[in-house]
């Protein structure tokens, strides 16, 4: 694993950098079943490859309408989100990626962390467009989050929905 990518690097060597995470995920992952050891990986990757990730976790739908922590890196997180509550509950509502460049100035976001700036969540969706996961990633740096982060982050998120796809362990009861 490299060293985290610094503060402030251009979109060019961020994009760089997620394609060399994507790499390593798809090695890693390569014949792996199992989805706590999956999302624990993307997780790992995924943090200590940037500077700017001070939180980097999943969301899990664990029943219909609520979201669980884990795994994660960082500080503890939300251990329960409802769908109704906060940017993860949007994300995984909607299906659809929530960027906050400020999110002292969005009233949904739930603060897990006092430090916390920005944040980005990605839902992670099987075939049929079920949501069974989101990724957050929060910052403690404002605006920490561009179209270069969506894109990639989304290309890992939908990478692991396939992977997750042919396992009903992921799948929420009821769904």
């Amino acid at each position: 694993m490299d060293a985290p990518l610094p503060r402030g690097r251009s979109r060019a060597e961020r994009r760089a950098r997620y394609r060399e995470v994507a790499e390593r995920l798809h090695a890693l992952l390569e014949g792996e079943r199992d989805e706590v050891a999956m999302l624990a990986t993307v997780v790992c990757e995924l943090h200590h490859a940037f500077d700017d990730f001070d939180w980097t976790g999943f969301y899990r739908v664990t029943s219909p309408g609520m979201l669980k922590v884990g795994p994660y890196q960082g500080g503890h997180g939300c251990l329960t989100i409802p769908f109704e509550r906060g940017v993860c509950g949007r994300a995984a509502r909607t299906a659809e990626v929530q960027r906050v460049d400020d999110v002292l100035a969005d009233a949904a976001h739930i603060a897990c962390s006092a430090t916390t700036r920005s944040e980005i969540v990605v839902p992670v969706c099987l075939a049929d467009g079920e949501v069974v996961a989101v990724l957050d990633v929060d910052s403690d740096r404002p605006a920490a989050f561009d179209e270069v982060d969506e894109a990639e982050l989304v290309g890992i998120c939908a990478m692991l929905g396939a992977r997750l796809g042919g396992s009903c362990a992921m799948r929420a009861p009821g769904r």
